[in-house]
């Protein structure tokens, strides 16, 4: 009889992903700040007509992660444009915060 770890990889990644962070949240703002020891990544959500924007999630980095986020992040962009095209980045008010949700004002 064979042992099923014999066939397992020993340098997999054994990771649970709940039912509820498998969900995600849903950001169209972050926020990067750091400390000569760490980065703070908050996202936040904002909606249209509320004056308020609320922190939807805070990831705490070292900077050796997160240097390899923005690797990542580099490649999987470029893979992305390769396969469905530029993204094109959109006007805002000059400090990267979007005032414009894109659609119209409702009215009663």
């Amino acid at each position: 009889m064979s042992n099923q770890n014999e066939n397992k990889n020993p340098n997999a990644l054994d990771i649970e992903l709940t039912e509820e962070i498998a969900e995600g949240v849903y950001s169209n703002l972050a926020i990067i700040t750091h400390s000569d020891t760490e980065f703070i990544l908050d996202f936040i959500r904002m909606m249209p007509g509320v004056p308020k924007g609320k922190v939807k999630s805070r990831i705490v980095l070292s900077p050796q992660h997160a240097k390899r986020l923005i690797m990542a992040l580099g490649d999987n962009l470029a893979r992305y444009e390769d396969s469905f095209g530029e993204i094109e980045l959109h006007e805002n008010n000059g400090n990267g915060i979007p005032l414009n949700f894109g659609g119209q004002t409702g009215q009663a």
